[in-house]
């Protein structure tokens, strides 16, 4: 093993430039070459392949985003060119094989979510070698019991929660805090917990507005004349659908969510009569320098994804267990969303102290 090549795939989060990193020393230690594929696999298959050493991940630890770039809309086995938005879909994975050979890259490393994982599958079928390290604020990746990137989202959204309390308080008013998560209500979950939410939403359990209101008349009565509510963005109540920001054809994602907290404060405005409002986060939660517990995993997953390449383990990824980095299938990360259980512990404390989840 001689050379290694590294993208990031997919949404940013804090952490990407520590895996990056730790790759990077790590296999210049031990006599290996690295390069760097910019902007995910779009540079995969355009062939943006650059050298990266010691100088070039010099500084990069505390710093959000990812020095590469990335991008969630290249799939190299349906692939469309940026410069014709009409153009058909088409098969570059062979030249993704080329550059990759013509770079004479001996493994590649995959740093992305469930889509990027799904897409170095592919390729690990097609017979090149490819190591799969996971990654998302959403912490939706199965098999894994943590993704970096998450801490840093919860830790952020946690601290809005913080500040939208003394708000809520003096006014005397619901609010509301609409947080990322697509369709997995971790982020939510963690951060209403964290923050003293009254109540949180998240896509695993519809919500009933009936119980929301009663929650928050309960406060009321109890001499409560405020209310905080966390809800995921991807939310939805009993027998109807997550609410929709736009509708994006021809794109990996053609669903955007977003707007639930708007649509939640007309809601609990008018059935409350409290003064209602609504902040979203957003990308807000994406950026930044990682907390340490990310740095850390971060590293972790770089070093052992070097490991994993010098023993010849492909078509696996690097995965939390526990408190041990260890291997798991590729194929056993991808395909499906890794969802909050009825039984999950910390849902389970949220419910123990008092914690509405919309049921």
């Amino acid at each position: 093993m001689k050379r290694l090549a590294v993208l990031t795939g997919g949404g940013d989060c804090p952490g990407l430039n520590a895996v990056i990193r730790a790759i990077v020393k790590s296999s210049v230690r031990l006599g290996m070459e690295v390069f760097g594929i910019r902007d995910g696999f779009h540079g995969a298959v355009e062939g943006d392949f650059i050298p990266l050493g010691i100088n070039d991940v010099s500084g990069i630890l505390p710093r959000g985003g990812t020095i590469l770039g990335t991008t969630n809309r290249d799939n190299p086995f349906s692939y469309r060119s940026r410069s014709s938005a009409d153009e058909v879909p088409a098969d570059r994975s062979g030249d993704v094989l080329r550059n990759l050979e013509e770079n004479k890259i001996d493994a590649l490393l995959v740093i992305g979510g469930d889509g990027s994982l799904s897409i170095a599958l592919e390729f690990s079928q097609l017979g090149f070698p490819v190591v799969g390290i996971p990654k998302t604020i959403d912490n939706d990746v199965m098999a894994t019991d943590l993704t970096f990137g998450f801490q840093s989202a919860v830790n952020f959204a946690q601290d809005a929660l913080d500040r939208l309390h003394t708000t809520a308080e003096s006014h005397h008013r619901i609010m509301i805090l609409e947080v990322m998560g697509r369709y997995a209500g971790w982020i939510a979950l963690y951060a209403g917990t964290a923050g003293g939410a009254d109540v949180i939403l998240i896509p695993e359990i519809p919500y009933n507005m009936d119980s929301i209101v009663k929650a928050v008349q309960d406060r009321i009565h109890a001499g409560k004349r405020f209310s905080i509510v966390v809800a995921a963005e991807g939310a939805k109540p009993i027998g109807g659908e997550m609410t929709v920001d736009r509708i994006l054809e021809g794109r990996p994602e053609p669903i955007r969510l977003g707007g639930i907290g708007a649509r939640l404060s007309d809601d609990l405005e008018k059935l409350t009569g409290l003064e209602t409002r609504s902040t979203v986060l957003g990308h807000l939660q994406r950026g930044g320098s990682p907390l340490a517990n990310d740095r850390i995993l971060a590293t972790r997953y770089g070093v052992s994804a070097v490991r994993a390449a010098i023993d010849q383990r492909f078509e696996m990824m690097v995965a939390l267990q526990g408190n041990q980095v260890t291997l798991v299938p590729l194929k056993e990360a991808v395909n499906r969303l890794k969802l909050v259980p009825a039984d999950d512990e910390v849902l389970l404390a949220a419910r123990s102290v008092g914690i509405c989840m919309g049921d």
